[in-house]
């Protein structure tokens, strides 16, 4: 492992942040929900460790191997990223603050503000998309690739790029606070994921069957492993999270049969609550 601290650091202040504002929620939460509480802890922490492994532990494999590089990728943008929005992090951030700055945040985030209007157009579907997966193929393109290799403020732009792409991506899917407009559709949130794992799955199959080695590895084995983990572990995370809308909206359907649709917008299809 290598020590940064300009990562961990940040990382244990934002760990620290949300123990002390989880903290607070679950002393002024009633004990029903203390298991929602703790559901979020877990989320939180393992979503933090998994970017903690991505960018300190595979550091320097991620330099010698492009599988280990892959690897590194998709633990930061379909491990942690995910399961830190399915913490709904905002509350417990906002309660860790003193009132006055919490206070201003709260005004912030209010939805006539231009910062929540434009965060707000950032993560539509069709916005969040294209951003993502323009992140993806242009890192990915030769040149910007081996020149992050190269540099290591390139590197963490390109891992930064990466993190911030895949909260857009995921952060209509997932639904946390704050919330200003209505739960997309179901059905539009599976056609989403699932043309989102197309075009990840394009990506991986393209580096696999690329017949020279592109990157400055220079092993074409190494590269075809990088693309199949791209292609089945990006793929199985997208599809799993499909699995968990279809099974939200089967279970909505099987409690109230006349008001589920996979077309109606609203809490239903929202991954980042613990009701049961």
């Amino acid at each position: 492992m290598t020590w940064r601290p300009e990562i961990a650091l940040p990382l244990v202040a934002l760990t620290i942040v949300y123990l002390v504002g989880w903290t607070a929620l679950a002393r002024r939460s009633p004990a029903r929900c203390r298991p929602r509480l703790i559901a979020r802890l877990a989320l939180a922490l393992g979503g933090v460790t998994a970017a903690a492994v991505a960018l300190l532990a595979l550091h320097d494999a991620a330099h010698a191997s492009f599988a280990a590089h892959m690897i590194q990728h998709l633990l930061l943008v379909v491990m942690a990223v995910p399961a830190i929005l399915l913490a709904d992090p905002l509350p417990a951030v906002l309660w860790a603050l003193p009132s006055a700055p919490r206070r201003w945040a709260r005004r912030v985030l209010v939805a006539t503000t231009a910062p929540r209007r434009l965060w707000d157009v950032l993560t539509r579907m069709p916005v969040a998309w294209t951003l993502h997966a323009a992140a993806l193929w242009l890192w990915h393109v030769p040149f910007a690739y081996d020149a992050a290799l190269s540099s290591r403020v390139l590197h963490d732009s390109e891992h930064l790029v990466f993190a911030l792409t895949a909260v857009l991506f995921w952060w209509p899917v997932i639904d946390p606070a704050p919330r200003a407009r209505r739960a997309a559709p179901l059905g539009w949130r599976i056609v989403y994921l699932v043309l989102g794992a197309f075009q990840s799955a394009a990506l991986g199959v393209v580096l696999m069957a690329a017949p020279r080695a592109l990157y400055a590895y220079g092993a074409v084995d190494d590269q075809a492993l990088g693309g199949v983990l791209m292609w089945a572990v990006g793929g199985a995370v997208d599809m799993a999270a499909v699995l968990v809308l279809v099974y939200r909206f089967l279970a909505a359907a099987e409690r109230n049969p006349s008001g589920a649709s996979l077309t109606a917008s609203g809490r239903q299809a929202r991954m980042s609550r613990f009701e049961t």
